[in-house]
């Protein structure tokens, strides 16, 4: 079956720049989304087309418009972004309705990706990204990412006349729902969840507002709702006076996963949210139907809107936007629906077997119930949904109704890094080792600036996938700390020869210990799996490491990858590297 096209059309390509000695040109292609990829040409008259690039788009991982106010130094000026791999891809369109049109077209078919948390509103220029300064260009992003922005959303109009003025229409106050980036001169950046005072709401699109340091201009009216008002008739999934029996046809209609509404319940001023749903049953079949959840208020004060009670809201937009991005059961995998397989292998926390869920093949890690009590593994899991990296192993659900509790990742085809270094002796080139230290890097550096510790980086817990990628897994067992540091109260397990002098003196764990680990891990791999220090006892290698030794250069590392080793075995935390840093090194080895 061939793709469908979804858009095509001529516009400007920026070069990427994949080295730092490309050069910067703008050239026009021609382009062609399709539902697997995103392909561009050279149009050469009276000759065929010349395929000049594609982009897998399961490989995109953001797609937004460039808000930037230095000159575009091309004919079309409206640009906007694609980060794919480890490439941004800036394309310029020939008005804004076109670049919004190629936006919204992109987020819809690449919503599912492995997405970034952030990403960063202005050009990357002269080595630094204009937005916030930051000098690594693989850094993390500086604003909010919404995967379905402009995809599920009416495009933003355009902005009202600054005639239309600012006029006082009382001390009303809005809460942002999400967050929002300024297109233009006359509008003003939201922050989601701060409060800001509404100056004027006559404009069905466009409202202006007043933030806390007395700042004014216009935002999109959908993106805000009044805090003392339950009034959201100009939101478009509320649908008044709709039976349950209507809601349940047009919602089955439609048979799109998640697609909801909200509307009127017989009991005047209470409201419903219906929800239509493909989940399988209890035996496994997929059992299309529409659910129904009564919007409630808490008895503790006015206004307090929720669906879980946990998950209190001042207004039903808070309330709707929130469940729209954190589906409240969209982590909790049934049991019934897991078929399990052979066993992959077993560790402190448990068993790992191989699954089957939702035609998908899955890795079920089974927890001991003695390992940890009930709240200590949702809490863990809770910190494990928060990260999503394409070089983190992905968690996809958590089983918490019955023992053993469970977690669900992606299936790994190729095993742990360490098994895989050691099946493949002799057979890696210096660029696939190379590319496997970069792969850890960069999943340690998303770690990083999310402010989480591993605590217990190695070769054996990063798992290799079918095309040879290498990503983290394990992390769940890492705690969120505000100050980057966490003095383990245990401190009974940790593993000595992957472990920072720091954490066996005192068990002082930070983003500088997991750096000396990732010292280690790049031994391990240029030594094709070794075990570092082999014949030697803990006591042993504490003795070595106290009077400064280290380990010995591997014969296939280049001196260039054995001095950021070295820099990451610096005897003090703040001598070393940052894991940021370390990217940009080691991306920077690949150019060569």
């Amino acid at each position: 079956m061939f793709p469908r096209v979804i858009l095509k059309g001529t516009m400007i390509k920026k070069s990427q720049q994949k080295k730092r000695t490309s050069p910067c040109n703008y050239k026009e292609r021609y382009f062609v989304l399709d539902t697997q990829d995103l392909k561009y040409s050279e149009r050469r008259p009276g000759k065929k087309p010349m395929m000049k690039g594609c982009i897998e788009l399961s490989r995109i991982k953001c797609v937004e418009i460039v808000c930037s106010d230095i000159p575009i130094p091309c004919n079309f000026k409206y640009p906007f972004q694609i980060f794919h791999d480890s490439h941004y891809l800036y394309i310029f369109a020939p008005d804004n309705d076109c670049r919004l049109r190629w936006v919204r077209a992109l987020k819809e078919e690449t919503k599912h990706n492995n997405l970034v948390a952030k990403y960063h509103p202005n050009f990357w220029m002269d080595g630094k990204w204009r937005c916030c300064h930051q000098t690594d260009k693989l850094a993390a992003g500086c604003s909010v990412y919404d995967p379905v922005g402009y995809a599920s959303k009416k495009p933003l109009p355009q902005l009202p006349d600054s005639e239309m003025g600012l006029h006082d229409a009382g001390q009303r106050v809005v809460i942002a729902l999400q967050n929002y980036t300024p297109l233009g001169d006359d509008d003003l950046p939201l922050q989601k969840d701060q409060e800001y005072v509404l100056i004027k709401s006559s404009h069905p699109d466009w409202w202006a507002v007043q933030d806390s340091q007395g700042n004014t201009g216009f935002v999109p009216s959908t993106y805000v709702a009044e805090k003392s008002s339950t009034n959201f008739e100009r939101f478009e999934w509320y649908n008044k006076k709709i039976t349950r029996g209507e809601a349940e046809d047009l919602l089955m209609n439609e048979g799109k996963e998640g697609a909801f509404m909200v509307r009127d319940s017989r009991q005047a001023g209470v409201y419903t949210v219906s929800v239509f749903t493909k989940a399988p049953g209890s035996n496994g079949e997929k059992n299309p139907r529409v659910k129904h959840y009564q919007i409630r208020q808490s008895e503790t004060g006015q206004g307090a809107f929720y669906l879980a009670e946990k998950y209190l809201f001042s207004t039903i937009p808070e309330l709707i936007h929130y469940h729209q991005h954190n589906a409240a059961d969209q982590w909790e995998v049934d049991h019934e629906e897991l078929t399990l397989g052979q066993e992959l292998g077993s560790g402190q926390f448990g068993l790992v077997r191989e699954g089957t869920w939702r035609d998908r093949k899955v890795a079920v890690k089974m927890i001991r119930e003695e390992y940890m009590s009930d709240e200590d593994f949702k809490e863990e899991a809770r910190i494990m949904m928060r990260l999503s990296h394409c070089k983190l192993v992905q968690l996809y659900g958590v089983c918490t109704q019955r023992f053993p509790m469970c977690l669900v990742f992606e299936y790994m085809e190729n095993g742990c890094l360490s098994d895989y270094l050691r099946d493949n002796k002799g057979r890696l080139s210096q660029d696939i080792m190379l590319g496997m230290c970069l792969d850890v890097s960069e999943g340690m550096a998303y770690l990083e600036s999310s402010t989480f510790i591993h605590r217990d980086l190695a070769a054996r817990n990063c798992l290799v996938s079918k095309n040879n990628e290498v990503k983290v897994s394990d992390f769940g067992m890492t705690r969120f700390v505000l100050d980057d540091q966490y003095t383990s109260s245990q401190c009974s397990k940790f593993p000595v020869k992957w472990s920072a002098p720091e954490v066996i003196k005192y068990c002082k764990f930070s983003s500088k210990s997991d750096i000396w680990s990732f010292g280690v891990l790049m031994w391990e791999v240029y030594n094709e799996g070794r075990l570092p220090y082999e014949n030697r006892s803990n006591a042993e290698v504490v003795e070595s490491l106290n009077a400064g030794l280290r380990l010995l250069k591997p014969r296939l590392a280049p001196d260039a990858v054995y001095l950021l080793m070295e820099w990451c075995w610096k005897e003090k935390p703040e001598d070393r590297p940052s894991f940021a840093l370390l990217l940009h090194e080691l991306a920077s080895l690949s150019d060569l």
